[in-house]
């Protein structure tokens, strides 16, 4: 039996699949065929929908129904990656994809993922592969040097950090510390009166991290923002809703505080809010997931003001950092809290380097016992492209954001829904544009809370808010961009965050022009 490769040559199955599934002039041949189709992919990107345009249930319908008895080659599997594949994917690459916030690639980390696949160790502990440990203490005391954490947060202090799955990890992690730290002091029985607090715009894995932790449902704090404080986490809010916690003989926890906020990128105050956690015994967490990467620039670098305070910091270097999902870097001042409710000892994993207390056996840092060798691609891309390069590539990126701010700032139909921290710009249409007309206020207080201007002003934003949703999904339809959305303060804002590795200006441009255009035709229907 034979079949023609993309080349139109002969293949022999016989030669291709024998009894050695790892034959390395095969491995060669297959990844070089491997290393062309994502190079391909990656020059053609631009020509694919951003958006799946496929309906719910389609590959079901495309694939066959169970697993093919005889071999098929690399070819015959690549062709259908094409043609059924491609067409269900969002493409997270495109330069054109400004929605969430990204998940950048880059040689150096996809080459590093590809020798970490390659070696496939599993290192649990020192003992499984030296390397793979020393190798993740060496990176992180690197980044976080980039970072200008204090020394309490490094190896080279009396600190440390882990490269975990994801922030929803580091998270968990963190929480499950603080918990058993704060039970140990006021007995296990009391695990019902454990608080957390975030804001309205923390994370949702903050809720599911409480969740898994067995906090009280009851007892997870979301405290309200308000645009007064650009939705960020106020101290004074916060210090209110301990206190009513307090009185009512609760137990304050955990706080989560957010350096760029998912919906707004939003920051919260750390030093003020790290002082109040302080005040009451509290572990602080900061979630730097998407902004922390840029704070290696020292004009970004004030956001993290006041991080000395806490017990906990994270960033995900896959979102903004060149290194492959997944990569969340975390770094904590006392390890042993983690070590004391992560740890397990069973008689297998027994060994003289692990009982000599020397090494870091980093099964005890993470939720899971198995653990990839996620250092590597960390490590190719600090080497790979320095930390000038590394600042020049996120300083492009908020370049590009401000050039769209400034767009979006020239159209008198549309506003900046909250001030741009980083690189991403949240706007809308203006009720205005509409043809509508805000009603007179009231005199008293400012307002008439019980009258005709509450009612006619909530009518406003909820049409106003039904206009920049059919926009947004209009705009998502046509497959040239696409982008996300969030809701603060009842508003619906159209997120634009810049942050793709192939963006530049002329991505930005066409995708305002986009807009301009969508707008133009929706707002022209909603007249008539």
């Amino acid at each position: 039996m034979a079949t023609l490769n993309f080349d139109g040559h002969e293949i022999n199955h016989s030669s291709i699949f024998n009894n050695n599934p790892l034959d390395p002039e095969e491995f060669r041949r297959q990844g070089h065929m491997m290393i062309d189709f994502l190079a391909d992919y990656f020059l053609d990107v631009e020509k694919y929908p951003v958006r799946s345009q496929v309906a719910p249930g389609y590959l079901r319908q495309r694939l066959p129904e169970s697993t093919p008895y005889n071999p098929e080659p690399i070819e015959t599997i690549l062709q259908d990656v094409q043609k059924h594949i491609i067409p269900g994917l969002t493409h997270w690459q495109s330069p054109n994809f400004f929605a969430y916030f990204q998940c950048t690639s880059s040689t150096a980390g996809f080459l590093g993922e590809m020798l970490s696949a390659g070696f496939n160790v599993v290192g649990f502990n020192w003992i499984a592969s030296p390397a793979a440990t020393e190798l993740e203490t060496i990176v992180v005391d690197w980044l976080g040097e980039m970072l200008m954490l204090p020394k309490s947060f490094l190896f080279s202090g009396n600190g440390g950090g882990v490269l975990q799955g994801t922030t929803c990890e580091a998270i968990l992690c963190t929480l499950a510390a603080a918990r058993d730290q704060m039970l140990s002091k006021i007995g296990t029985d009391n695990i019902k009166k454990l608080v957390v607090y975030g804001s309205d715009q923390t994370h949702s894995a903050l809720q599911k991290a409480a969740k898994i932790a067995g906090i009280h449902p009851k007892n997870f704090r979301a405290v309200r923002t308000t645009k007064s404080t650009s939705f960020a986490l106020s101290p004074d809010s916060l210090q209110s809703q301990i206190r009513k916690d307090i009185e009512a003989g609760l137990v304050p926890l955990f706080l989560c505080a957010t350096v760029g906020t998912t919906s707004t990128s939003a920051v919260d105050p750390l030093g003020s809010l790290c002082q109040v956690a302080k005040d009451y015994g509290m572990w602080v967490h900061v979630d730097a997931a998407y902004a922390g990467s840029a704070c290696i620039c020292p004009e970004f670098r004030h956001f993290l003001d006041g991080v000395e305070g806490a017990n906990s910091f994270s960033l995900n270097a896959h979102k903004w950092f060149l290194t492959t999902l997944d990569c969340c870097c975390l770094w904590v001042k006392d390890p042993s809290a983690l070590i004391k409710s992560l740890s397990t000892n069973p008689e297998f994993l027994r060994n003289k380097a692990t009982e000599s207390r020397q090494v870091v056996d980093y099964k005890d840092w993470q939720i899971t016992l198995s653990r990839r060798f996620r250092a590597l691609k960390l490590w190719f891309v600090l080497r790979s492209y320095g930390v000038a390069n590394l600042r020049k590539f996120m300083r492009s990126h908020v370049e590009m954001a401000k050039l769209f701010e400034g767009l979006v700032a020239m159209d008198k139909r549309f506003e900046i829904v909250v001030p741009r921290n980083f690189a991403m710009v949240c706007f809308r249409v203006l009720p205005k544009a509409m043809g509508m007309r805000k009603p007179k206020q009231s005199h008293q207080n400012g307002n008439a809370e019980n009258g005709h201007y509450k009612v006619v002003v909530e009518k406003e934003e909820g049409s106003s808010n039904e206009v920049n949703e059919k926009l947004l999904e209009s705009i998502n339809m046509s497959g040239r961009v696409f982008m996300t959305h969030a809701v603060v303060g009842n508003v619906y804002a159209i997120r634009f965050a810049v942050g793709a590795t192939l963006v530049e200006e002329r991505h930005v441009i066409m995708a305002w022009k986009l807009v301009q255009e969508h707008a133009t035709a929706i707002l022209s229907t909603n007249s008539q």
